[in-house]
């Protein structure tokens, strides 16, 4: 039975289409069979980040609407031959695509591969309930921001609401210098708000822009920076493996009582 996972945070702009990429490219490294499906209709992105959008034919939505097979649709990594991107359709919008015809198409995808993993639009629209419809697993992904920790909180209701009950948390662009001068939420902070187990805490990094402009997933290259091994150790995570996180500091009570008194959350 293939692992369902679909990626999110409710709001745009944190990482989960760098996560998506580096995450199923990390596995495919693994030996996994890997689908990555980008369900964000009409603003697609996945395949610039895996360099691929060169290569693109044909789309999830044409899947859909009988005019391709799957196959057809399927584009092939050839640095990593275990990974395919299926790819989301530039011309339509997310109206387009109906909640039936998309748990289908993760369906047939899920009989093929090893992991699914779902790339979901920003938002808690039809995009969104699209993304989550055939999904058994989540990750939220959001950076130390009070925006996104609460966005990320939404989601989580709803994803429950949904009877998606196996959730993980990554923390990305943290960057331990804020979160010593107290301007910067610790992960221990967010984990605490969001009350969901911590899969990855990807560090702030610059490489991960150099890579992202290049179309070429920092894990693919071996690259040595600390997003790559953040990505690298989720990847073993998700497989069971007990790695251990890399060690940022707490940022100082003063910032933590005051993000509670946001959250509306008592202390003690």
């Amino acid at each position: 039975m293939a692992r369902i996972i679909v990626v999110t945070s409710g709001k745009g702009g944190v990482g989960k289409t760098t996560s998506t990429a580096n995450i199923g490219m990390a596995l495919a490294s693994r030996g996994n069979k890997i689908a990555v499906l980008d369900a964000d209709f009409g603003l697609r992105n996945l395949d610039l980040l895996l360099g691929l959008e060169n290569r693109i034919v044909y789309t999830a939505l044409d899947v859909m609407s009988g005019e391709c097979t799957l196959d057809d649709a399927l584009v092939k990594d050839k640095r990593q031959p275990n990974l395919a991107l299926l790819p989301a359709a530039q011309n339509r919008t997310k109206d387009a695509v109906n909640t039936d015809q998309m748990r289908q198409l993760v369906t047939d995808l899920g009989q093929r591969y090893e992991y699914v993993l779902i790339d979901c639009p920003a938002g808690i629209e039809m995009g969104f309930k699209n993304a989550i419809i055939a999904a058994k697993e989540a990750v939220i992904v959001t950076t130390p921001e009070i925006s996104a920790v609460r966005d990320a909180d939404r989601v989580i209701g709803l994803l429950e609401a949904h009877s998606i009950k196996k959730i993980h948390l990554i923390v990305n662009r943290i960057r331990p210098a804020m979160v010593q001068a107290n301007n910067m939420m610790s992960v221990q902070d967010v984990q605490e708000i969001l009350a969901i187990p911590i899969l990855g805490i990807v560090p702030d990094d610059e490489k991960v822009i150099v890579s992202t402009n290049r179309g070429e997933p920092l894990v693919l290259g071996g690259s040595n920076s600390l997003a790559a091994i953040a990505y690298n150790n989720i990847a073993r995570r998700l497989e069971g493996e007990t790695v251990p996180f890399l060690t940022l500091e707490s940022a100082p009570e003063g910032l933590w009582e005051r993000l509670r008194h946001f959250f509306g959350k008592k202390s003690g």
